[in-house]
């Protein structure tokens, strides 16, 4: 689903390089935001376990501007990771058209419900997930007990993806 006019929003491969070098970038951010290297609970996503990996190009340079990916919880649910725009481009609509594709192909795959998770130091992404429609839940998963951790959720339906995608 392409929501923004500027993007082209791309799946990909979890080996894909671009992905690859977007999700260094994002680590390398959290690693100093956090200020230590192990700051994810629980195993990093895989191709494996992430049902689709999208990557954002600027249509006017080419160049890609961020990516996010979905990993299956279980047949129904699925959580939202390593959502990351460079920060050039935030604030300009990019993260929200990102999360309107992967809302998009959630829906698409007959997942009803995505989880998303950001911890003390990500602030924005408590605020951007906060004013996307996701309510605050309790910890889940390897998140349970982290108290840095802030996990939300989200139900998916037509209608909230046609939502998110109009935002």
């Amino acid at each position: 689903m392409q929501t923004n006019p500027r993007l082209n929003i791309r799946q990909v491969s979890w080996s894909n390089p671009v992905g690859e070098d977007l999700r260094r970038a994002q680590q390398a951010e959290l690693d100093a935001r956090f200020g230590r290297p192990d700051h994810e609970p629980g195993p990093p996503p895989s191709a494996a376990d992430c049902a689709v990996f999208l990557v954002a190009y600027d249509k006017g340079s080419g160049q890609p501007v961020g990516c996010g990916g979905l990993r299956l919880l279980d047949s129904s649910t699925a959580e939202i990771k390593r959502l990351y725009v460079l920060p050039y481009t935030r604030g300009s609509g990019v993260a929200s058209s990102i999360l309107a594709a992967l809302e998009a192909e959630a829906f698409r795959q007959g997942i009803t419900r995505i989880k998303a998770e950001a911890g003390s130091a990500q602030p924005d992404g408590r605020n951007f997930y906060e004013n996307s429609g996701f309510e605050a839940i309790p910890n889940f998963g390897p998140y349970a007990g982290v108290e840095h951790s802030h996990c939300y959720a989200k139900s998916i339906n037509a209608h909230s993806a046609a939502q998110t995608a109009m935002a």
